[in-house]
């Protein structure tokens, strides 16, 4: 199977110039026979939106950059990121499936930043589900960002019989490593590694580029193997374009020699988890 991770950098409320950065990268991609290919967070958007969430939100059931993805997606799948209208007036983060002339599914964000320099919750509403679904190559799982760093999220992915989990990011670079890397890029790099490991999953990882509203995006979009292994790393701060190509037997492989997943007990966890919320004492 082979990968096509699109590092770019989206131009700030201008979806019409985003679309065709997508078609370019689409493209490209489908003439190197890319069997998926995988965009950042609101690619189609930008990240930095605030009150302008409404004015680029879009509906995929009737917009017509939609149909134009669905009907590119007959010949290669690929994954973005936009600002979904559900319901009038009501947005959400999320990220789309394409294959097959469809969208397979949309994932809306969870866990939305508001803090610091974040300010999702006072813009988008709250998604309300994490679930594996079926695609042409594996049960796939999608994530947006901050979810990655709520393990608790990653453990759903797994217990939904994920073989791939797929991460969506707009993260931002902050402190400078001794790597010519962010501070930061570190801490996504360790989640891949660790939950790729335990999930015995591979683990896709798409962060932008660019700069907006004086914050610039960290890059350094990677793939982990479901041996924990780093097999491919976008640059960091640049524009890139990443190609890799996969073995998905090397899921079933590392699941014989580390039985994570044959002796994972859901049913514990989720009592557990019922008793902790019927005691917790605010």
């Amino acid at each position: 199977m082979k990968l096509g991770l699109a590092q770019i950098s989206p131009c700030l409320a201008d979806v019409k110039r985003n679309f065709e950065i997508h078609l370019e990268n689409i493209e490209k991609s489908r003439l190197k026979k890319v069997d998926l290919l995988v965009f950042p967070e609101l690619s189609l958007t930008g990240y930095s939106l605030k009150d302008l969430v409404e004015e680029v939100a879009l509906n995929p059931r009737n917009n017509p950059y939609f149909k134009k993805f669905k009907a590119l997606s007959r010949e290669i799948s690929f994954i973005l990121g936009f600002v979904e209208e559900k319901e009038t007036g009501l947005f959400y983060n999320s990220a789309a499936f394409f294959s097959g002339g469809k969208i397979l599914h949309i994932h809306r964000k969870i866990f939305l930043p508001t803090s610091g320099m974040f300010e999702e919750g006072k813009f988008f509403a709250h998604g309300k589900n994490l679930k594996t679904f079926d695609t042409p190559f594996s049960k796939m799982g999608m994530m947006i960002c901050r979810e990655f760093l709520h393990y608790g999220a990653s453990y759903l992915l797994l217990a939904g019989g994920a073989e791939m989990i797929v991460v969506l990011s707009a993260a931002p670079g902050r402190g400078v490593s001794k790597e010519q890397s962010f501070e930061t890029s570190r801490m996504w790099e360790l989640m891949g590694e660790a939950i790729s490991r335990f999930s015995s999953a591979f683990l896709v990882y798409c962060n932008r580029v660019g700069f907006e509203d004086g914050v610039v995006f960290a890059g350094g979009s990677f793939i982990y193997n479901p041996w924990g292994q780093c097999v491919a790393r976008a640059s960091y701060c640049d524009k890139d374009y990443l190609l890799h190509e996969i073995d998905m037997n090397e899921i079933r492989q590392a699941r014989k020699r580390w039985p994570y997943k044959r002796d994972d007990k859901p049913e514990v966890i989720l009592e557990a988890l019922k008793r902790i919320v019927r005691d917790y004492e605010d």
